[in-house]
């Protein structure tokens, strides 16, 4: 009876911080929603079409009709203007399927008071934005665990109604799922998890042959460990607490522990030909997205993402 009790209790508090969490989010979405046009609309003003003929839905140029054609190919509202026959191109559209996963663990919920965002926000900006980016492009997105992989032009409409009736746990780390050979993979999380953990998850994830790229999102004080006397630090996801007497003596230690993390992360990362970067809260969320979308075209164009990994750490 005890345990059940327990048990019980559990539940009333989980189904608390759930209500809350969904409160919370449904409260903030459209702003995130708004925020991520705004930023998509300046990232996607300037940027260009592939620029070649082939399949597709968007309008290319007209070109003079080449005898032996069919016939169903001919224009003929723009024929009718002149005295010549023209077929109709469109912009070739080599769609890819793109799968954006952003962590919306307890963790990502911290925000220091030099934080533009908590890690939550920037996460859910940068995947609407991506997103919306991406479609307009002519690529598919899905989110795992979310929606399957979607050109429709309302996907950031679609990604956030999902995740305001998502009812699932929220996990650090992608559930496991089997993307195509050619779909690429985007991770936006702390990344505070094992090693271990996140080496089970790209093994995974690269069995297939996709790549991708992990973006580690911290704040600021994660970078620097600015506390100083007797702190108490909460852990988010589980609740333990630490309490340093004199934090300032731990700041060493923290930063080459950190250190630490990240080359292991991204030696997890290079020996698959994937990217890992960094992005700080305090930076603007369109200095990721611009990061992400060049990234991404520029290694299509150079045969995977391996090609621009080196550069990768200077430039989230």
């Amino acid at each position: 009876m005890v345990a059940a009790a327990g048990h019980v209790r559990q539940e009333i508090e989980a189904v608390r911080r759930a209500d809350g969490e969904s409160r919370t989010l449904a409260a903030s979405l459209p702003r995130l929603v708004l925020e991520a046009r705004r930023i998509a609309a300046n990232v996607i003003h300037g940027l260009h079409g592939r620029r070649r003929p082939g399949p597709g839905e968007s309008f290319w140029q007209y070109r003079r009709f080449v005898s032996g054609e069919p016939s169903q190919n001919v224009d003929w509202r723009r024929s009718a203007r002149d005295d010549h026959l023209y077929v109709r191109e469109h912009e070739w559209e080599a769609a890819h399927t793109v799968w954006i996963w952003p962590d919306r663990s307890a963790s990502m919920a911290f925000a220091s008071r030099d934080a533009r965002d908590s890690k939550l926000e920037r996460a859910l900006i940068v995947t609407f934005a991506l997103a919306e980016l991406l479609v307009a492009g002519g690529e598919r997105v899905g989110v795992p665990g979310l929606i399957n992989p979607t050109a429709s032009r309302n996907v950031i409409d679609r990604i956030a109604q999902a995740m305001l009736h998502d009812d699932h746990a929220r996990a650090s780390l992608p559930p496991s799922f089997v993307p195509s050979a050619r779909s690429e993979i985007v991770v936006l999380s702390d990344f505070w998890s094992p090693v271990a953990d996140i080496r089970t998850m790209l093994t995974g994830l690269s069995a297939s042959g996709a790549h991708g790229a992990l973006l580690q999102v911290v704040d600021p004080a994660e970078e620097t460990f600015p506390y100083s006397g007797r702190v108490e630090f909460v852990e988010p996801e589980d609740g333990r607490v630490i309490t340093a007497g004199r934090a300032e003596r731990w700041a060493g230690d923290y930063v080459r522990r950190v250190a630490l993390h990240r080359d292991q992360i991204r030696s997890e990362t290079k020996t698959l030909g994937w990217l890992f970067s960094t992005h700080t809260t305090d930076r603007s969320a369109a200095d990721l997205l611009l990061f992400l979308h060049s990234g991404m075209m520029a290694g299509r164009g150079s045969g995977g993402t391996s090609a621009r990994a080196e550069r990768a750490e200077r430039t989230a």
